[in-house]
């Protein structure tokens, strides 16, 4: 006979199994809270704010009507083309009459270039304004043989930047006495021809796409 005694009943394999898999349940539910928490993390969002610094400024390309430049009587406002925002804009900047409008376009052309190759005053640069022509350039004497209208710089103009090229064509097609058929003849100390050169409007928005009047047939 057996005895009732407080002897537990034997476990058999499959409690343990149960337990094992009871325990293992456990700890994944808990790996997946601590997922769960930290991708929420990632994407939650904050009130605090964020210093991103300074926004970028945006230079105006303008001069407020007090800074522009007073001109006395014996001068003539002359518009010069500075390079602003990767375009050309004008300004004005006062020029003898004698020299800006006079019947010889050699002295026309060096009177502008003194302007256009001038550093921008500080009221200019405060807008945005500068030049891309170098300080050393020179108009000499037109050669013999050159047509009329003929302006020879110092240094070839395809070896000026193309920036600087275009602000003196269209600082000098603003004059008429530099336009030759409807485009600057410009020629250098070389050998090579003198070439016309457009002040279009794509000259304008993009300096760096000079064009010439050959160039604009070949299209």
């Amino acid at each position: 006979m057996v005895s009732g005694g407080g002897s537990s009943p034997a476990r058999g394999p499959w409690t343990r199994g149960v337990r094992g898999v009871r325990r293992a349940g456990a700890g994944l539910a808990a790996v997946l809270t601590v997922v769960a928490l930290a991708s929420g993390c990632g994407i939650r969002t904050t009130s605090v704010p964020v210093d991103a610094g300074a926004a970028p400024s945006r230079v105006p390309c303008k001069l407020p009507s007090a800074d522009v430049t007073t001109r006395s009587p014996d001068t003539v406002a002359a518009p010069v083309y500075l390079v602003c925002a990767s375009q050309l804009v004008t300004v004005d900047r006062p020029v003898p009459s004698g020299r800006a409008g006079g019947s010889d376009p050699l002295v026309a052309a060096r009177a502008l270039l003194d302007q256009v190759q001038k550093a921008p005053p500080e009221t200019e640069r405060r807008a945005g304004f500068s030049t891309a022509v170098p300080a050393g350039l020179r108009v000499e004497d037109p050669r013999t043989g050159d047509q009329p209208g003929t302006l020879r710089l110092s240094s070839q103009p395809e070896d000026l930047s193309a920036e600087a090229l275009a602000q003196l064509v269209c600082t000098y097609a603003e004059n008429e006495a530099l336009v030759t058929d409807g485009s600057v003849v410009l020629g250098g100390p070389g050998a090579y021809p003198p070439r016309g050169y457009l002040c279009t409007s794509q000259t304008k928005s993009r300096p760096q796409d000079v064009t010439t009047p050959d160039v604009l047939k070949r299209d």
